[in-house]
């Protein structure tokens, strides 16, 4: 019994796990170092950057840190592991830093930064070894972004619905970045963060048809048209998530300021107009961002949802954060509904890649977060339900249909 325990102790300790150098993240983000979607990080690692990996220890212990690559021997190197620092010299393919012991779960983070030399560099990725490395969870794919995450509305289905409204605080607003409040069978719209110094409102229509990638390849009879749009909104066409048509508004949006959102369905005969409102606070009044005809339609609104994605791998270690609600539907009768109740999901990327997302119902709506490597708070379909407050929104009382 001793030698088995034995020999399952050595092979845990044994056993590499590899992590590929191009899972990282590098901070400040500095454009001397490359990562190759499908290879190694190669460049110049500076003095102020700091490349990062984040793991998700199940069990405290001992971790032995090798960095690979081809690397320019004699520089000098720092490894942090959850706050414990190891220096190491580089040898021309690898920099062994030895055995790290720390007590602490959950996420940790596995942070590389150079001390001296030239930092010129061409990293494949870290072996790790060591009883820590028991049942660790890391990303191992190229795709670093968060995991989107959504919360679709039952509570909607099933009914003709003519108007969904709904609003977003969000608390987190990192660069690529789209909050989405009103997402249905045939569009989207939300507020985007584009960079440092744009954002943006964006409202678009999907195509009919299954043509995913280009909109040249659409015929006419599938394609949407614009009907109307607002001052200095852009329109266009967009492809590579389906296609159809596209608009925006360059707005200086601010977090933690409410903003709502309304979109409308008019079926008529065989397609359907949808339109998109924004309520501009500073001028206490709604505003069009575009209207558009959809063909091969003539329904009314469904399959609602909202999300939170980033859309950009290079920043997807950072949460995005946003409360959802209260939402109202209209029906075809003019009654309006609260939307109390949301289903929880993720993408393809939450299933086994990132676990750092949650979910949760703050007050009269329903929160949402991803990225920033803490431990999940929901799982893929769970319910939320949130008390009514039986008052519609004053900004819908006015508006005409």
């Amino acid at each position: 019994m001793f030698a088995v325990a034995l020999a399952a102790l050595v092979q845990a300790q044994a056993a590499p796990l590899f992590v590929p150098a191009n899972t990282g993240y590098l901070t400040p983000k500095a454009e001397s170092l490359e990562f190759d979607i499908a290879g190694p990080v190669k460049g110049t690692l500076g003095l102020a950057d700091r490349l990062t990996w984040y793991g998700d220890f199940a069990k405290a212990g001992s971790l032995s840190v090798v960095v690979q690559g081809t690397l320019t021997a004699g520089d000098r190197y720092e490894l942090s592991v959850g706050g414990v620092r190891r220096q190491a010299t580089a040898e021309a393919t690898k920099i062994t830093f030895g055995d790290f012991r720390f007590k602490q779960t959950g996420y940790v983070p596995v942070q590389l930064r150079l001390l001296k030399g030239s930092g010129v560099a061409t990293l494949t990725g870290l072996n790790l070894t060591g009883t820590a490395t028991e049942g660790v969870h890391l990303n191992l794919k190229e795709r670093r972004n968060a995991a989107s995450v959504h919360f679709r509305y039952p509570q909607a289905d099933g009914k003709n619905v003519t108007a969904f409204y709904n609003a977003i605080r969000v608390s987190a607003v990192p660069t690529a970045s789209y909050y989405m409040a009103c997402g249905f069978a045939r569009g989207y719209f939300g507020i985007q963060v584009n960079d440092e110094k744009e954002r943006r409102v964006i409202f678009s229509i999907w195509d009919s048809g299954d043509e995913a990638v280009s909109r040249d390849k659409v015929a006419d009879v599938d394609r949407v048209t614009l009907i109307a749009k607002g001052n200095e909104v852009f329109s266009g066409d967009f492809g590579n998530e389906g296609t159809g048509g596209h608009s925006h508004l360059k707005f200086n949006w601010r977090e933690k300021d409410v903003h709502r959102f309304l979109v409308t369905a008019k079926p008529e005969g065989t397609h359907t107009s949808y339109a998109g409102y924004y309520y501009f606070n500073n001028l206490r009044r709604w505003g069009l961002i575009s209207a558009w005809k959809a063909p091969k339609d003539g329904q009314y609104l469904r399959g609602l949802y909202s999300f939170n994605e980033n859309f950009w791998g290079s920043n997807g270690q950072k949460m995005r954060k946003a409360k959802f609600g209260p939402g109202w539907i209209r029906t075809e009768d003019g009654t309006w509904e609260e939307l109390t109740e949301a289903r929880f999901s993720h993408d393809a990327t939450g299933k086994e890649d990132r676990k750092d997302y949650g979910a949760s119902v703050a007050g009269s709506g329903f929160e949402l977060w991803n990225g920033g490597f803490r431990r999940g708070t929901a799982v893929y379909g769970q319910a939320f339900t949130r008390r009514p407050t039986r008052r519609l929104p004053a900004e819908l009382k006015n508006f005409r249909y």
